[in-house]
């Protein structure tokens, strides 16, 4: 602790960490009040919330490429200032113009999608101004401090969120996340850094252009190509591709679940996800400090097996029992299943890559999660709508599923000779 305190003495990384704490509440307090608004506009409509939600993903599609660039040759602080600024004012938009207009949705989709391409903005900068804040011999302490509360931050939010939605309502939910970003704004203009060269406008462009053509088309192909090559790596791409699809299937299906379980728009939801957070959290450092690095792939199966069994219990039970202590409690569980599968699959990407490939190679693999999880998340809002699957039917077969993966997997290790 006393380490911790002497990185946080640093007048310029403690506004940097306090900034980027009430940010992540702040995007979680956003995300908890528009589900809260389709809840009030739309109870029950998986399928309208799957199609909201698909705008916060779609910026990673469209704008990754770009934002690196343009992190990597302007000043980090001001992107930064900007971005958490810019989204303050479109947060504030909704509440203000959006959601009492008598209008279609597609205003609010057009806000949300700016929103999180700000986002894609802002996370790549965050993390690439930490070496220009302290010192180098204090630079693992501090991205160890920032990762560590970061994840408390966003697991905490979700319960604020919640709580904030149902007790303010949705609109004071909008007003509350503008001023979390407007102060967040505050924290990191007060940062003081040595004016950084900026490039030409007309030479950024022709550098984003060209990163598109190589980035876009050559080196997410390349990055594929290299992974479909190992017998391992296909292995860890259909794993991933497995669990974001399913994570997908279940997201909004789950929501809309708890929230006809419970009888509760936002805050046995909020509190509920906490859950499911610290169970992750929990289940990372656990499987971090016990688990066997030899062992990946049979942790990796294990994993799949016991969050499927926690999965169709949570939809079993929650049903015929609605009580928020049971909720939380198989939450927490499935969140400790789940962990190690993260954990364990970017571990074998690390082990199983050569150094110069691994930028490709996880840009790759973020392209195959997302693209799994946005294509699942609409087809199982669409499947629930027929009455003999329903929203506890999708959410047994998943788990069933999962957990039959799992155990196929783990029986055949040896026989695939993986670890």
């Amino acid at each position: 602790m006393a380490k911790f305190r002497g990185v946080l003495r640093n007048r310029n990384f403690f506004f940097l960490w306090l900034g980027q704490i009430i940010s992540q509440i702040g995007d979680r307090l956003n995300q908890m009040a528009l589900i809260g608004f389709i809840a009030q506009r739309s109870p029950g409509n998986a399928l309208q919330l799957a199609t909201l939600l698909s705008f916060s993903i779609l910026p990673v599609f469209v704008l990754g490429p770009i934002a690196g660039v343009y992190v990597d040759r302007w000043d980090r602080r001001k992107t930064m200032f900007v971005c958490d600024f810019l989204r303050g004012l479109l947060v504030l938009l909704i509440p203000l113009y959006i959601i009492d207009a008598k209008i279609s949705l597609l205003p609010l989709y057009c806000v949300v999608f700016l929103l999180f391409s700000i986002g894609r903005f802002f996370v790549p900068a965050k993390l690439a101004i930490v070496p220009e804040l302290v010192p180098k011999e204090q630079l693992l302490l501090a991205n160890s401090l920032v990762n560590t509360t970061g994840m408390i931050a966003a697991t905490v939010g979700f319960g604020i969120g919640g709580m904030v939605v149902a007790l303010l309502g949705v609109k004071g939910g909008f007003y509350l996340d503008g001023v979390s970003f407007f102060l967040s704004s505050l924290l990191i203009f007060s940062i003081r850094l040595k004016p950084k060269h900026n490039i030409g406008l007309i030479k950024l462009g022709k550098e984003i252009a060209e990163v598109l053509k190589k980035s876009i088309f050559a080196e997410i192909k390349e990055g594929i190509k290299y992974l479909l090559e190992q017998k391992e790596m296909r292995v860890i791409i259909d794993i991933l591709f497995l669990l974001w699809a399913a994570l997908g299937a279940v997201y909004v299906v789950m929501i809309v679940f708890v929230q006809e379980s419970l009888g509760s728009g936002t805050l046995d939801l909020g509190f509920l996800i906490m859950f499911l957070g610290a169970g992750l959290l929990s289940g990372s450092l656990l499987y971090g400090r016990f688990g066997k690095s030899d062992n990946c792939f049979k942790s990796i199966f294990s994993s799949l097996f016991s969050s499927g069994l926690a999965l169709s219990a949570f939809a079993l039970i929650l049903r015929y029992s609605p009580h928020f202590s049971t909720a939380a409690l198989l939450a927490f569980i499935f969140g400790l299943a789940l962990a190690p599968i993260l954990t364990a699959t970017n571990t074998l990407i690390h082990d199983l890559s050569s150094k110069e490939m691994l930028g490709k190679v996880f840009s790759s693999v973020e392209v195959v999660m997302h693209l799994a999880f946005l294509l699942f998340m609409f087809l199982g809002s669409i499947l629930v709508e027929f009455k003999f699957i329903g929203r506890q039917g999708l959410l047994i077969g998943v788990g069933v599923v999962f957990a039959l993966i799992g155990l196929m997997g783990y029986l055949q290790t040896k026989k695939l000779a993986l670890c």
